[in-house]
């Protein structure tokens, strides 16, 4: 997937800082992510947190992805 500089920004505004803030308001949680997949156009992603969230993150996102990683091996051809 290629994204536009743009949609790389991970300081300052994102692409959709108006929905992680709403999300965040709503469900009063200390931080908040929206990944957005798809193409260029609509790809994107913001984080909208405290700075206790924002440190966290890379670490967290990394077990995620290695999480991600697992399942996709053990799915094997299931996956569609």
């Amino acid at each position: 997937m290629s994204t536009t500089q743009e949609n790389k920004m991970a300081i300052g505004p994102g692409k959709y800082d108006l929905y992680s803030s709403a999300i965040q308001v709503a469900t009063n949680a200390p931080g908040v992510v929206v990944i957005v997949i798809g193409p260029p156009e609509i790809s994107g992603f913001s984080v909208t947190g405290t700075v206790g969230v924002t440190k966290f993150l890379p670490k967290l996102l990394r077990e995620i992805a290695d999480q991600l990683d697992l399942d996709v091996k053990d799915m094997g051809d299931k996956l569609v």
